[in-house]
């Protein structure tokens, strides 16, 4: 396993649409593990392969019991809404708040390329509702419906420290 480059905007793979992947190969399989292990090391919640360079509709999520590996996804239902503060590895410095569904359905293949539907809620739905728009070229801030609503996450932390110091 590897730890990958994360490519950050303005990389012209971050905006483009991510081609299916045909057959599960070892190679698919290897990109994954690799996926996981630079999404922890980053450390994320999520990633996608245009994220590391490849243009494979390839996605992984941890923020349930164990990670979650989706080849092709596709969002087949969405219920209801959230809005909250969204960040992403590849935008490192800038969070956002962003509108989702609440709950979504989701189906693609697993590793072996055995189909696979994951329905999510909260935190989860958020996740993979994010990377799915990763493998449609769209970021998280083109999400964001007031640009007031976008912040530095450099300068929250210091706003927070601040904040401490002064209590």
């Amino acid at each position: 396993m590897a730890v990958l480059e994360i490519v950050t905007y303005p990389h012209p793979i971050l905006l483009s649409e991510a081609q299916a992947v045909n057959r599960i190969t070892r190679r698919v399989r290897r990109l994954a593990r690799d996926m996981l292990e630079t999404m922890y090391a980053a450390p994320g919640v999520g990633l996608a392969a245009p994220q590391v360079r490849v243009r494979q509709r390839v996605i992984v999520v941890d923020v349930v019991e164990e990670p979650i590996v989706l080849i092709n996804p596709e969002i087949t239902a969405t219920d209801g809404q959230q809005a909250g503060l969204e960040g992403c590895l590849s935008l490192p410095d800038l969070v956002g708040e962003v509108r989702r569904a609440q709950w979504v359905t989701v189906k693609g293949l697993d590793r072996r390329g055995k189909p696979i539907t994951v329905e999510g809620e909260g935190l989860l739905a958020r996740a993979l509702q994010h990377e799915v728009d990763h493998l449609n070229g769209i970021l998280f801030v083109a999400r964001v419906k007031d640009p007031t609503l976008i912040w530095k996450v450099s300068e929250l932390k210091a706003a927070a420290q601040k904040e401490v110091v002064h209590i």
